[in-house]
């Protein structure tokens, strides 16, 4: 299984599945991450938190801890 924190900067992925529940769950769905949409990484902060990602062509900021719920493929 590979999430969006493991994605290199340059990369293009598409969301696989999301993992989590409940508030959280509805959170990331809510910004527009759902299953089979492509997401761009654009950038990783030095420590790695933020994610800095395009996603449905608006730039978005993640956690890492919400982008290891994102499970994605090539």
């Amino acid at each position: 299984m590979r999430t969006l924190r493991e994605v290199k900067i340059g990369e293009t992925v598409r969301v696989k599945k999301l993992h989590g529940e409940g508030a959280v769950k509805r959170r990331i769905m809510d910004m527009g991450i759902t299953k089979g949409v492509e997401v761009f990484v654009r950038k990783v902060a030095p420590l790695g938190d933020p994610i800095e990602i395009n996603v449905r062509n608006y730039e978005l900021s993640l956690r890492k801890a919400d982008a290891e719920m994102i499970e994605v493929e090539d």
